[in-house]
């Protein structure tokens, strides 16, 4: 979906100081709803309304993206070294028992996974192209959807919307 039909979106629905945040569906709107589920619902209604697909959509507040941007799951050597990258897979609930030990057991050299809260930490010690772990694994194992982005564009994202 490009980004100034999904802002356009956004609006149709009554949320203000809309904005769009790189090309990967990150949308920063504000509205007077408190339940962040509430609103969830209401946009992945409207779109599957719109576009005739299902969306996941993924709410987090400034303070929330804040705390998830800050996050370091390992020293900072590792998440700094040369071919390295960390994502960041936002959930709808927290990883739990059997599915979380499932994940855990994916654990090599190459990919290491850290839970914390409603998000898990995948660092990867390859390039993702070369790693046998996927988001779409990440989401069959938890039994939940998941959307990925990469830990420069939360601190990005964190930076530029700030609490």
């Amino acid at each position: 979906m490009k980004m100034d039909l999904l802002r356009t979106s956004f609006m149709s629905l009554g949320f203000s100081n809309v904005e769009t945040f790189i090309a990967r569906g990150n949308v920063v709107f504000e509205s007077p709803a408190k339940s962040a589920q509430t609103l969830e619902k209401k946009i992945e209604s409207h779109l599957q309304k719109s576009l005739g697909d299902d969306v996941r959509t993924f709410i987090r507040s400034s303070v929330e993206k804040a705390v998830i941007a800050q996050y370091r799951p390992c020293a900072t050597s590792e998440l700094d070294a040369a071919g390295n990258s960390l994502y960041i897979a936002v959930l709808p609930a927290p990883p739990r028992g059997e599915a979380k030990d499932t994940l855990m057991a994916f654990r090599t050299k190459d990919d290491d996974f850290h839970v914390n809260g409603h998000e898990l930490c995948w660092l990867y010690r390859t390039k993702m192209t070369e790693s046998a772990f996927t988001g779409a694994i990440l989401e069959n194992l938890l039994g939940m959807p998941a959307t990925m982005r990469n830990a420069t564009t939360v601190r990005k994202l964190s930076a530029k919307y700030p609490v």
